[in-house]
């Protein structure tokens, strides 16, 4: 298996962008790379599960939510280097829209907070650029949805 630092090969992670109404569930991250960041519920796909089935055990792990996926939003490498120039993470990331169907938001397993935030809110968050656009995406996937 390869390692999530120093890998030999990308590591496959999934997202979910998961809305309630005017909200989206954020997670404040307690492992590197981006630990005491927030972002969406996610992780690292197992083998032998699909990225859909990752994507809802990882939310269902991470903060006790449960949610019907509505579409994929984005492919996403991520690499960083560190100050040597070797590769640390690379990530490929699978970003999936959610909408909300039971349980609640509560910190656990490699996050220390879980938070519905309301989408007015994303710029006080100091999230990544690429998780405010996935964010938005999924809004407008979920309004195109509703017709």
């Amino acid at each position: 298996m390869s390692s999530r630092k120093y890998p030999d090969k990308p590591v496959c992670g999934v997202g979910v962008v998961c809305l309630k109404d005017d909200q989206v569930l954020l997670v404040k991250r307690a492992k590197p790379p981006i630990t005491w960041q927030w972002s969406i519920p996610g992780g690292g796909q197992e083998l032998g599960e699909t990225t859909r089935e990752a994507a809802l055990r990882e939310l269902k792990e991470e903060t006790g939510v449960d949610a019907e996926l509505i579409g994929l939003i984005d492919v996403i490498d991520t690499v960083r280097e560190d100050e040597e120039g070797r590769i640390q993470f690379h990530y490929t990331l699978v970003d999936f829209a959610a909408i909300w169907t039971s349980g609640e938001a509560l910190a656990d397993d490699d996050v220390s907070d879980a938070q519905w935030v309301h989408l007015s809110d994303l710029e006080n968050k100091g999230l990544w650029s690429e998780t405010i656009r996935v964010i938005r995406e999924a809004v407008i996937m979920r309004d195109e949805r509703r017709g």
